[in-house]
């Protein structure tokens, strides 16, 4: 990507090669002021790493979304739900749905009840949910728990004006998570610790050896359409032996493929058997600037990337159950209209 030669005022952590303007034409920038039916956006290399777990959807959909046929698109997002045979947990085939044509109850829900997954298809929210379909087809198990603890919470406790712990870390990591499979507790520690010079630069060689990084949260991917250096991700540590064996044969696929059907899987079963009551809490994420991620960013190449502590902010106080207090989540409404 070609370096830019100012400084973004929407994105005041931004430095000169990690801002917006510095992105190829090539995608349509988040937040689109023209609707995307009415401006189509060129045709894209979609080549964030982070996109590499919904890579396979977009070459299968990505083509009705870039010309902003949002309805087409949906059919096309729900005929691959279909194919692949997609439930929630209450055993409802997953749909994705114009969110205009949905009156009824709360969002999670909604989908909870019915496997209809409201859709919007205007400029304000269009790439985000065509995101956060995406991400349904890739990792349909981790979606589907996510739907169940919301639902579970909703029935439990109604609508009000807090969601509660559960459902805040759900949406948290519904909305801003990465999986990060890791292979060696060092590494683990140090993303913990927020030893960014340990995890990217003194160990960058053996970065791909230690953990992986991989994009989940659709709002995530949505914002990432116009990355700046600030961008933090909710970072969700797998640890085990099934961990590990994932990052070996990440670290050992050929670059660029995308994330590999049957790996996948693999990888959405195990985020999906962590996530229960007892460990979905907000306090059991890690911050994660993912633009310091090694090849997620080429001026992270440069050590002196990490020496902006507004981004790359060192280890704050721990709480006494042991990690970083993390940040209350924007409260969404629970319309399903509104969409997650």
């Amino acid at each position: 990507m070609p370096a830019q030669t100012g400084v973004s005022a929407a994105n005041p952590l931004a430095t000169p090669d990690v801002t917006p303007a510095a992105l190829p034409a090539a995608m349509p920038a988040a937040s689109p002021a023209a609707s995307p039916a009415a401006t189509p956006a060129p045709a894209s290399r979609w080549d964030g790493p982070w996109l590499d777990p919904v890579r396979r959807g977009l070459a299968e959909a990505g083509d009705a979304a870039l010309a902003g046929r949002w309805d087409a698109c949906a059919a096309r997002l729900s005929a691959l739900a279909a194919e692949r045979g997609l439930v929630n947990e209450n055993g409802r085939p997953i749909r994705f749905v114009d969110a205009r044509g949905v009156h009824a109850d709360a969002y999670e829900a909604h989908i909870w009840r019915t496997g209809e997954v409201p859709t919007r298809a205007d400029a304000a929210g269009a790439w985000h949910d065509f995101f956060n379909a995406l991400v349904w087809l890739a990792f349909p198990r981790t979606k589907a728990r996510l739907n169940r603890l919301q639902a579970r919470r909703i029935e439990t406790d109604g609508i009000g004006a807090r969601r509660g712990g559960v459902r805040d870390a759900a949406t948290l990591f519904d909305e801003n998570a990465v999986l990060v499979p890791c292979a060696d507790a060092r590494a683990a520690a140090a993303l913990r610790a927020f030893d960014w010079r340990a995890l990217f630069v003194a160990r960058r060689a053996d970065f791909s050896d230690a953990m992986a990084v991989l994009g989940f949260g659709h709002a995530l991917m949505d914002k990432l359409r116009a990355p700046f250096k600030g961008v933090c991700a909710h970072a969700w540590v797998l640890e085990g032996g099934e961990a590990a064996a994932i990052v070996r044969a990440l670290r050992d696929a050929p670059p660029g493929a995308g994330l590999e059907p049957a790996l996948a899987a693999r990888l959405d079963a195990l985020a999906a058997a962590s996530l229960d009551e007892a460990s979905l809490r907000p306090e059991r994420f890690t911050p994660l600037p993912v633009l310091g991620v090694p090849g997620w960013w080429p001026g992270n190449a440069d050590p002196a990337f990490y020496d902006d502590v507004r981004v790359f902010r060192p280890g704050r106080a721990r709480r006494a159950g042991g990690r970083a207090p993390q940040p209350a989540p924007r409260r969404q409404p629970d319309s399903p209209r509104a969409g997650p």
